[in-house]
């Protein structure tokens, strides 16, 4: 079963230790901060990463090709939340199983990242392609997309796909690589990748080798009253610093 919405915060742990579907959650830990922030995310293409509501209204496009290629991708989409189960009324895309919905969706997105390759609509597909991977535990896999997404998307959505390549990165102790990559998201945050969420990133994935500055990022953001402060407080007890 491959599960499109992950949730929340993990325990880092050693590769071979590592779970996947718990590190497909930590991948996904950016959907609490879209639910908190939809009116600025709608403005981006309406995408809370795994987590997906299509509103209309959202999808705007100057030409036909372009307008192809987004209604194509919000296609995609919409089978990420279809129904398992008997056909019903009212429903306009059901799948008999878990595995029949996997593969449609996988087909979805591989036909946009085939026929628009180089646009954000293919980086976007890239992504949920990449998320579906780690949760079949094919991190090389995940790895490899993600990079392509990072390349192809713009700039909000490279900045989810880089985010997600750090989780990656890191997973395969490739922290030196993670770090200079949330280092960078720090320095530059996006709607879709916050600074608070990029301090909380970095500092679970250098907690252990440099635990003091790692202390030193949360901090700020224990004492803060956004949503980002209940995190930090988490993260700190966690991870014992």
């Amino acid at each position: 079963m491959v599960d499109w919405a992950p949730e929340c915060v993990v325990d880092r742990q050693t590769r071979h230790e590592l779970k996947t579907d718990k590190f497909v959650e930590e991948v996904g830990h950016t959907v609490e901060f879209f639910e908190q922030h939809r009116s600025q995310i709608i403005r981006y293409g309406g995408i809370t990463a795994a987590v997906v509501l299509i509103a209309a209204g959202a999808w705007l496009y100057t030409s036909k090709q372009r307008s192809n290629r987004q209604a194509e991708l919000g296609d995609a989409i919409a089978l990420v939340n279809a129904p398992v189960g008997p056909a019903g009324s009212g429903r306009s895309v059901s799948f008999p199983t878990e595995e029949a919905k996997a593969l449609a969706v996988q087909k979805a997105f591989n036909d946009i990242v085939t026929k628009y390759a180089g646009s954000n609509e293919s980086g976007v597909a890239l992504y949920m392609l990449a998320l579906a991977e780690a949760d079949k535990g094919k991190l090389a896999d995940a790895e490899r997309l993600l990079r392509r997404a990072a390349e192809e998307a713009d700039d909000e959505y490279a900045s989810l796909a880089r985010l997600a390549l750090a989780d990656v990165l890191s997973a395969n102790g490739k922290t030196a690589e993670a770090e200079k990559i949330l280092r960078d998201l720090l320095a530059k945050p996006t709607a879709l990748v916050t600074k608070e969420q990029a301090t909380l990133n970095l500092a679970r994935v250098i907690a252990k080798s440099k635990p003091a500055e790692a202390k030193k990022l949360l901090d700020p953001l224990r004492s803060s009253t956004g949503p980002a402060s209940a995190s930090a407080i988490a993260l700190v007890s966690e991870l014992g610093i």
